[in-house]
Parts: structure tokens; sequence; C-alpha cells
């Protein structure tokens, strides 16, 4: 399954505690609880480019299935990291100390992040 594509986000589950988990304020928590975001999928084979789209700022990743890449998280840090696929429509991966979950099931866009035991959840729609 393609995994290419526009979605904007509809809905997202503990949002809150989850940033407040990363270490975030509680001024940029207020700021970016109600902001839409645009994520924007390129795959190419096993080649990924992920561009997040919230508000002002923007988060780009570019990784290739089963190699190192240095990713960022929502907090702006950069880790290495190796991005799986399983199955044909979910990637998984370990950030530091959050593990990423991003399934496409028709045009809908999953992904769960888990810090601990806080999961935060975005759920995002194609445009």
């Amino acid at each position: 399954m393609s995994f290419n594509g526009k979605f904007e986000l509809q809905s997202h589950e503990n949002f809150e505690p989850f940033m407040k988990a990363l270490g975030l304020s509680d001024e940029l928590i207020e700021k970016g609880k109600d902001i839409k975001s645009i994520s924007e999928i390129v795959q190419n084979g096993k080649k990924f480019k992920v561009t997040v789209t919230t508000g002002s700022k923007v988060l780009t990743n570019e990784f290739t299935i089963g190699e190192e890449a240095e990713l960022e998280t929502p907090t702006g840090e950069k880790h290495k990291a190796v991005v799986q696929m399983e199955g044909d429509n979910k990637l998984v991966t370990n950030l530091n100390k959050i593990k990423s979950v991003t399934e496409i099931k028709g045009d809908l866009v999953t992904n769960t992040m888990t810090l601990g035991d806080i999961s935060y959840t975005r759920i995002s729609k194609r445009i």
C-alpha cells in the first residue's frame, strides 16, 4: 500500500499529557493543542520523506526503510533511528524514548507515539 499523499489532522488524543512528558512548557502546549496540521508523505520504494506543517512550524524527516537515519522529534531534538515496515501499511520506529507507529488504512493515517505509559494518537485524513 502506498503512503503517498497529503493528510489533514482530524483528531488527536492525549496531546497535553504527552507533550508535558516530553518537557514542553504549558504555554507551548496551549498554543499547539488546537492548531491544525498537514502531513505530506512522499514514498519512492523504500525511501520516504515526511513533512508535517503545524502552524508556522515545519518538521521534515527523510529515511529509507531498514537504514539508520537522523530523525527529528516533535520537540526539535534529533536522534538516530531505524524505521521498519510491518506488512505493507505500517511504519514503526523507536526514537530515543518514543515508540512511533504510523499506520495507513484507506484514506486515514493513524500515528501513535508512546512515551512510558502515555500514548498520543493523531488521526489524519487524506485531502
